[in-house]
């Protein structure tokens, strides 16, 4: 068997040991690589558990962190259209992991609440994802692992609101 030079494996594609060439330096494209690993993670240990889809888990979450928000909210937060966004909470009230009630002050809103199922089913749902996250990416000891998120944090920080 073939050992591939450090150097060379380093500048390779994970699944087919391609040189990625000028690509090693695009973040856009190592952050796609990376996706492929955390989107397994998500569809084996919340798709498949929970029955829940990524923009569902992540405003159920935002809400659990945020009771109390309105749509609009959740909309921005998640570059997503408003209507897309109260479908996507309805299918959460569906399932009885959120509620609505009236905002004080603006006859027109709603403020999105978690129930006690919606938070034990998103608290159990994190805790996977973190676990298996931390299992696929091995390869990064816990302080790499941390610089990751929070240099991810950081750049995602950059991102305005529309």
């Amino acid at each position: 068997m073939n050992k591939v030079p450090p150097l060379a494996e380093a500048r390779s594609t994970p699944a087919a040991r391609l040189d990625e060439g000028a690509l090693t330096g695009v973040l856009g494209y190592q952050l796609a690589q990376v996706s492929v690993v955390t989107n397994v993670v998500f569809e084996t240990q919340v798709a498949a558990v929970h029955q829940l889809r990524q923009l569902e888990y992540t405003a159920l979450a935002l809400v659990r962190h945020n009771e109390g928000l309105t749509a609009t909210q959740l909309a921005t937060a998640l570059a997503v259209s408003a209507p897309h966004m109260t479908a996507c909470i309805d299918r959460l009230m569906r399932r009885g992991f959120v509620d609505r009630e009236p905002h004080a002050s603006d006859r027109r809103a709603l403020r999105i609440r978690t129930t006690a199922a919606g938070r034990q089913v998103v608290d159990e749902a994190t805790a996977r994802i973190c676990e298996a996250e931390t299992q696929a990416v091995s390869r990064l000891s816990v302080a790499e692992r941390l610089m990751l998120l929070e240099l991810l944090h950081k750049a995602a920080r950059g991102r305005v609101a529309t």
